[in-house]
C-alpha cells in the first residue's frame, strides 16, 4: 500500500472523503493544509504539470466564482504566482504519491499508480461515500469555500 502525502483544505467534505476513500483501500494518508503549506513555484508546478492551467483553478473559490479572478486570463508564471498568494485557488486534493504529484481525484489517473479495492469489510462503508465524480465539487452551483452552510 501507498504512503500518500494529500494537501486539502480542513473542513472540505469532499476531500474528507476522498481521504476515506484512500484510507479504506489501505494507504496511510498525511493529510497537509494545503492553505498553510509554503508553497514554492517549482513545487506548485509540480502538481499541476501539463494541464490546461483554467483545470488547475479551484472552481469554487470566492474570486473564481464571483469573476474576480478569471484562471484563463493568467499565463502560466500569473497563476502560479496567483496560487501561491491565495492557496485557496489551488483545485484540491494535491497528492504526491512516491514521486509523482497528482492534482485532483481522478479514480482513472490514480488506479494507474494505486490500488482503489476497498480492503476486506470496508466494501459497504467504500460504496456509501463513492460519488459519481470525486474530483468535481459536489456544491459547486451554491457553494463556495467560505461559505459551508449548504
Amino acid at each position: 500500500m501507498a504512503a500518500i502525502l494529500f494537501f486539502e483544505k480542513p473542513g472540505c467534505r469532499n476531500n474528507a472523503k476522498q481521504k476515506s476513500l484512500l484510507e479504506l483501500s489501505g494507504h496511510h494518508v498525511e493529510a497537509v493544509n494545503l492553505l498553510d503549506y509554503p508553497w514554492t513555484k517549482e513545487e506548485l508546478s509540480c502538481f499541476l504539470g501539463e494541464k490546461p492551467l483554467a483545470a488547475c483553478f479551484n472552481p469554487a473559490a470566492p474570486s473564481v466564482k464571483s469573476g474576480e479572478t478569471e484562471p484563463h486570463a493568467y499565463s502560466r508564471n500569473e497563476a502560479i504566482d496567483a496560487m501561491i498568494r491565495n492557496p485557496i485557488l489551488i483545485k484540491r486534493p494535491l497528492m504526491k504519491i512516491g514521486t509523482r504529484c497528482i492534482q485532483g481525484f481522478d479514480t482513472a489517473v490514480l488506479r494507474n499508480f494505486i490500488s482503489l479495492v476497498p480492503l476486506p469489510g470496508a466494501e459497504s462503508v467504500v460504496k456509501s461515500i463513492t460519488m459519481t465524480d470525486m474530483d468535481a465539487c459536489p456544491h459547486i452551483a451554491d457553494f463556495s469555500c467560505t461559505n459551508q452552510n449548504h
